[in-house]
């Protein structure tokens, strides 16, 4: 790992989380799978949800890895990493406490899945990403699930057989409330909408008219 990420990962220091920035994308490229894992080892702490140091240093560690990601166009190499540390998020509480309000989880969560979910054209990444994508439908934080659906909607246009094998998943996060723009694109596939038993589909279809 790059000296400066060991020192601020391993320390928790905010004071020089900020330096992160003055470093070249390419520089500290090659550290960011490793840097990734050490986030997840710090949010999954027992008194993260507390901490607001550390919450404030996985912030700033987050932004600096996905700017790096996308600069240097290196999300299948660090993709796995990624994914991760989005799934890990799934192990905590995602709903929201109060209006415009999320709990530390739900953040890491939101600024990750836009880094993953923007390369909905490539199926390496949609491979490792929507499983995990669709168990957020249902953990009811509903900007959250409202962003995923519009990334994954796009993702069911590109290569609609990626989400196939979860169609009973989404729709059941479909039939729930969560996201009636998801029922218009399993429909629109047939691909997917063979999955569906009869009344299943006709319900789908009837809550998006």
């Amino acid at each position: 790992m790059h000296q400066l990420f060991g020192l601020v990962l391993g320390q928790k220091d905010l004071s020089r989380a900020g330096d992160l920035f003055s470093l070249d994308d390419a520089e500290i490229e090659g550290s960011l799978s490793e840097a990734l894992e050490q986030i997840k080892v710090i949010s999954s702490s027992q008194d993260y949800r507390t901490n607001d140091n550390d919450q404030a240093v996985v912030e700033i560690c987050i932004t600096r890895i996905t700017t790096a990601i996308r600069e240097t166009a290196s999300i299948e190499k660090h993709g796995k990493a990624l994914v991760a540390l989005w799934e890990s998020c799934l192990e905590h509480n995602l709903k929201p406490p109060g209006k415009d309000e999320d709990t530390p989880h739900a953040k890491i969560a939101s600024d990750i899945m836009s880094c993953i979910l923007q390369n909905y054209n490539r199926p390496p990444i949609m491979a490792l990403a929507v499983p995990v994508a669709v168990k957020f439908l249902q953990r009811g934080n509903k900007e959250l699930c409202r962003n995923m659906s519009s990334y994954l909607s796009l993702a069911a246009i590109t290569k609609a057989d990626l989400l196939a094998d979860h169609t009973d998943a989404i729709v059941k996060s479909v039939l729930q409330g969560s996201s009636v723009n998801y029922c218009f694109h399993l429909w629109l596939h047939p691909q997917s909408c063979e999955r569906y038993t009869c009344k299943r589909y006709s319900f789908c279809k009837n809550s998006y008219l």
